[in-house]
């Protein structure tokens, strides 16, 4: 999908949830569109948002992104770091995918395959429980800081 279609449903469900895809949201938007691996801190996307909108404030971008998080447009991630990190959620995802997070040098990279379907189905089960989603985070060292280590 092309991210002019995503700014369209975007704004579409914004619209039904009683939301304008305001020049300020659409901003915020276009940067996580923009880095859509990059995992983005608040203040890392105001920096970015402020070169598509000068006069942008933090405080709006962080109101922006607690919208977009309630109304399912955005994911808030949290690494461990003391830092939320965002990105827009992938209507063309069955699950969400999941993270790798370098406890050396803080890289996070994803990992698309979904191996949780056994214990969801399990869960639904033993527990009478129907899981909509989940999330996985796997914390360890990239190949860089391995040899890093190798060679210290």
């Amino acid at each position: 999908m092309n991210k002019k279609q995503v700014m369209e449903d975007i704004r579409r469900h914004l619209e039904e949830n009683s939301s304008r895809l305001t020049p300020q949201r659409e901003a915020v938007i276009q940067v996580l569109m923009s880095h859509d691996a990059g995992h983005l801190s608040a203040e890392e996307i105001y920096l970015h948002t402020k070169k598509l909108l000068p006069e942008i404030g933090l405080a709006t971008v962080y109101r922006s992104l607690e919208l977009l998080e309630k109304l399912s447009v955005v994911y808030k991630l949290e690494y461990g770091d003391g830092q939320s990190r965002y990105e827009l959620v992938r209507s063309n995802e069955e699950h969400y995918h999941h993270h790798l997070i370098c406890q050396g040098c803080g890289a996070i990279s994803e990992f698309n395959d979904d191996l949780l379907g056994d214990i969801e189905a399990r869960i639904a089960e033993e527990a009478d429980f129907e899981v909509t989603d989940h999330c996985l985070r796997f914390f360890g060292y990239c190949s860089k800081c391995r040899s890093h280590k190798e060679d210290a």
